[in-house]
This record gives structure tokens, C-alpha cells and sequence, in this order.
């Protein structure tokens, strides 16, 4: 009996470790990192060398900022989550402390809406007509959960 266990532990423990492995060697690129972004992009929209250069240079331009606003929101996330903490550990919650975390986070959300919608109009600059429309339209239902709700 043991050794039929040992056998079958062996045996998922194999084909789990086949499976990380594959998954591993055929994992794309990190999506989040600019040069996948732009790779994307290229092959979707057809670009150009000088528009990708052009675009990839507003982006690294844009980054500083849109880091430092990721910041923010994670900041927030974890002042939410100390609220959550106190509202179940003591029953209770200081609203006007609460009010003020809720107006922080709409006006960093309005911020984060506006810097992505800066960066993609100066995208959508360089681009052709037919390039710009694809573009947005492959944008719009991420800007419309933005517009709608920004914290996600």
C-alpha cells in the first residue's frame, strides 16, 4: 500500500513538474513590460520603425509618472485595507477619516484616468487614420472600465 502511494506521488509529482516546465518554456513575454507592449502594438497596428520610436519616447516619458501613481494606488489599497482591519477588529470606523481616504482616491483616480488618456491621444498622434481608429478601438472597453471605475 505504501509503496502504491510513493508510486502515485512520484507520478503527479512528475507531471506537475512537466507541466510547470512547459508552461515555463512556453509562457509569453511579461506583458506589462514596455518592450512586449510595443512589440504588440507593432505587429497589431503595423507601425512603422520611426512611429514606434516616436511612440516608445512617450512612453518612457510618461513612465515616471504613471509609476508614481501606481504608487499611490497601492498606497491607497493598503490605507482601504487598515480601514477594513479596524472596521472588523473594533466595529468601528472614523468616518471623517474615512470620507477624506474616499475623496484622495476619486481625485487619484480622475488623475490616473487623465495621464492615460494623455498618453494614448499623444500615441494616436502618430499614427495614421486607419492605425489610430484600430488603436482605439482595441483601447476603448480598458478606457471604458477606466471612465467607469477607475479603482478597479
Amino acid at each position: 500500500m505504501k509503496r502504491t502511494f510513493a508510486i502515485l506521488f512520484l507520478g503527479l509529482l512528475a507531471g506537475l513538474g512537466a507541466h510547470i516546465g512547459w508552461f515555463s518554456a512556453s509562457a509569453p513575454e511579461n506583458p506589462t513590460e514596455l518592450g512586449a507592449q510595443l512589440a504588440w502594438m507593432r505587429s497589431s497596428l503595423r507601425l512603422s520603425d520611426e512611429q514606434l520610436l516616436r511612440i516608445r519616447a512617450l512612453h518612457e516619458q510618461s513612465a515616471p509618472r504613471l509609476l508614481a501613481l501606481a504608487a499611490q494606488v497601492n498606497g491607497m489599497q493598503g490605507e482601504l485595507a487598515a480601514f477594513e482591519r479596524a472596521r472588523q477588529t473594533e466595529g468601528q470606523i472614523d468616518f471623517l477619516e474615512f470620507a477624506r481616504f474616499v475623496e484622495e482616491r476619486r481625485r487619484l483616480d480622475r488623475e490616473c484616468l487623465a495621464s492615460t488618456q494623455r498618453l494614448v491621444s499623444a500615441a494616436s498622434e502618430v499614427m495614421t487614420p486607419q492605425q489610430r481608429q484600430q488603436y482605439l478601438t482595441l483601447l476603448e472597453p480598458a478606457l471604458k472600465m477606466l471612465r467607469g471605475n477607475p479603482s478597479g
